[in-house]
Formats: C-alpha cells, sequence, structure tokens
C-alpha cells in the first residue's frame, strides 16, 4: 500500500462532516461555559445576600458568617452554593457523630 492509495485518501465529502462536527462540538463547548460562568455569578450573588442575614438566620439553615466568609475567598469558577452545601452537610454529620457518641 503507497501513501497515494485511493482506499487511505480523504475526500472532501468525509473531511466536512468532521470539521462541521468539530465546530458543533466547540459551539456547544463555549454555550456550556458561558452558562458556567453566567451560573456562578448568580450563585455568588446569592451568597453576597446571605451576608445580609443574621447570625440567628443563618443558624437556622444551617450556616455560619465564619462559612460565608470561607466562600467568598474561593476562585470564580468554584460554585460557592456548592461549597456551602458542602459545608453544612459536613457539620450535619459531625452533629450526628457527636449524638451518637453521647447517647
Amino acid at each position: 500500500m503507497t501513501a497515494l492509495d485511493t482506499r487511505t485518501t480523504l475526500s472532501p465529502a468525509t473531511v466536512r462532516p468532521a470539521l462541521g462536527l468539530r465546530v458543533a462540538n466547540a459551539a456547544v463547548a463555549a454555550v456550556n461555559l458561558l452558562a458556567k460562568i453566567f451560573r456562578a455569578w448568580r450563585n455568588r450573588r446569592e451568597i453576597y445576600r446571605l451576608g445580609e442575614m443574621s447570625d440567628a438566620q443563618l443558624s437556622d439553615i444551617g450556616l455560619t458568617r465564619s462559612d460565608l466568609h470561607v466562600v467568598w475567598q474561593s476562585p470564580f469558577g468554584v460554585d460557592p452554593t456548592e461549597q456551602l452545601g458542602q459545608i453544612s452537610e459536613a457539620r450535619i454529620r459531625a452533629y450526628e457523630a457527636l449524638a451518637r457518641r453521647i447517647g
């Protein structure tokens, strides 16, 4: 088989769909990135609203003011609402473990 074998050469008809697929994949990736940036911006804005709550209100939803400071310091690409959820869940698990040891 030589380099000029017709069975291994690509015709324009086979190259165009592959190129179109790559362009479509790039477009989907760009839209997903923009959606992720918008979601992070919106969630970060909501975290700032939590900062307006009193300590008692934050306690009612399982958070402390220091939890908010932790997520405010996180990089922009990190979703602060996911971080707060993880912090809250870890605190609940710790309280439950403590209650099991006492009880």
